[in-house]
């Protein structure tokens, strides 16, 4: 899995904004703000990963059980495919 390139995010008063760059500035037609864990898996996506990496990147970084982070994960990847933000690979 991998973002797709013209967007970053910007943290403002603590909250982490999903901000257009480029031409996806005039086509991108929602605010998506993430909380600290997806601002995490959002870094981790710089660089292609798989859903177990991203899930076991997650379960380390906050000690959480790999079944929870596996399913935060799903629910992530979901909500950035819903808005357009995942390449097709």
């Amino acid at each position: 899995m991998k973002l797709k390139s013209g967007f970053t995010i910007r943290e403002i008063a603590g909250d982490y904004i999903v901000v257009p760059t480029g031409d996806n500035y005039l086509d991108f037609g929602a605010v998506i703000s993430l909380n600290e864990s997806g601002a995490f898996l959002w870094n981790q996506l710089q660089q292609p990963k798989s859903a177990d990496e991203l899930s076991a990147a997650l379960a380390a970084e906050y000690g959480i059980d790999a079944s929870i982070a596996a399913a935060d994960t799903v629910d992530f990847v979901n909500l950035l495919k819903e808005h357009g933000l995942m390449c097709d690979e």
